[in-house]
């Protein structure tokens, strides 16, 4: 029995956001700990790496949308792959923070070129009754790459930073570019129907629909003009708040503010990503049967919950509690935000239409590393800034219940 291509590109799409995952997002906390007592900068200097990061994608990501949409994925993947390389490469030089800054803008490019934003872009055009699940499947690389920090925190301390970053950009090269061969733009390109499945006769008809007639779809102007672009931009944002801020600053804060080893937290962050897999295994088996807006509600209360639970933690319990409910909340809301919008606006512009929402998406990622290292530099503890972040990932739930379908 001949497999869908579309399970093969999510497949790569899984490789591909496992790398990302276990070499940057996850990691970058680690080399930030490490940099932070090894240079002397301070948590403000370091977090503005990650801003660096974020400003990058609300530049590029509406140009992105729209090269995304008229040339398709599979070259910017590979050249994503490749400058993600090279920033690892360059980090392994770093003596100055200029350098740092200089490596984590590489990195940053390299994410957004073959990362979240393009995969989810070419797997949306793939997918219709199975995109949650597509989606979810996609983003279990994200989260699986999380297990792989304790492996990062002991090379470090074996090998040295600098050469295991040396060695994870070369992985890069050797497994991320073949995994971009295999991303493809549209199935009808290629022989292939959405989800797999061949369009049904047109009633009291033997013909067939044309196979590239879409269904009546937004352009971005008027997707812009909708109540739900911007509550659902803003809620993700408010979630990246939370997720950016734990990638950052949570092995420091459990390092320096709560007395644990790099080695013992990054056994933490090991519990809170088997939770994230959880939770977008949980996304892949029920997400295309309930309705997303609400889910991802519940999900801004379990991230406000476990990021309260890690600031004001009195021992492993209220850690774990943390990783429980942050995992899962990320691991269950992550694929829905770029499914809801699919739903929500079709296919024929979702390129430009993820870009526009990325430039606002961003400002939560700039914001929630930010905010936490300067209240940190500022009262010498995480504690304020991560209960200020708290509070509005709670309020955040409120964007996604009022983000209703949109009729065009």
């Amino acid at each position: 029995m001949k497999i869908f291509y579309g399970w093969r590109m999510v497949g790569a799409a899984f490789g591909i956001q496992f790398l990302l995952a276990a070499f940057l997002t996850q990691a970058m906390g680690l080399y930030i700990a490490i940099l932070s007592e090894e240079m002397g900068w301070s948590k403000t200097t370091l977090s503005g790496a990650a801003a660096l990061q974020s400003v990058e994608s609300a530049i590029i990501g509406p140009v992105l949308g729209w090269v995304m949409d008229r040339v398709g994925p599979q070259l910017m993947i590979r050249w994503g792959m490749v400058l993600f390389s090279a920033g690892l490469l360059l980090l392994s030089q770093v003596q100055t923070v200029s350098v740092f800054y200089c490596s984590a803008i590489l990195m940053a490019i390299g994410a957004s070129l073959g990362g979240y934003f393009p995969l989810s872009v070419a797997l949306v055009h793939w997918f219709e009754k199975f995109r949650a699940r597509a989606l979810s499947l996609m983003s279990l690389g994200l989260a699986t790459g999380g297990l792989v920090v304790p492996v990062m925190a002991w090379s470090m301390e074996v090998w040295g930073w600098r050469t295991t970053s040396i060695g994870t950009g070369l992985v890069v090269l050797v497994i991320g570019l073949p995994l971009a061969r295999i991303i493809l733009r549209r199935p009808q390109d290629h022989g292939e129907h959405v989800d797999g499945i061949p369009p049904a006769p047109l009633a009291g008809s033997d013909t067939f629909p044309a196979a590239h007639i879409e269904s009546p779809d937004f352009t971005a102007a008027e997707a812009l003009r909708t109540r739900a672009f911007w509550m659902l931009a803003m809620g993700h944002g408010l979630a990246l708040l939370v997720v950016s801020a734990v990638n950052v600053h949570a092995i420091t804060h459990m390092k320096e503010g709560l007395g644990y080893s790099v080695s013992t937290s990054s056994w933490v962050i090991l519990v809170m990503t088997c939770f994230q897999v959880g939770g977008v295994l949980m996304g892949a088996a029920l997400g295309d049967g309930f309705e997303k807006r609400k889910v991802a509600a519940l999900c801004m209360l379990a991230h406000a919950l476990g990021l309260l639970c890690l600031t004001f933690a009195v021992g492993i319990p209220m850690l774990l509690g943390f990783a429980v409910l942050h995992g899962v909340a990320w691991g269950l809301r992550g694929p829905f935000m770029q499914a809801i919008r699919a739903d929500y606006f079709g296919r024929n512009a979702i390129g430009m239409i993820l870009g526009l929402s990325a430039a606002i998406i961003a400002l939560g990622q700039i914001g929630g590393p930010m905010i936490a290292g300067m209240m940190a530099d500022w009262t010498g503890n995480y504690r304020s800034g991560f209960t200020v972040l708290a509070a509005l990932s709670a309020l955040g739930s409120l964007t996604f219940i009022m983000a209703t379908k949109p009729v065009r």
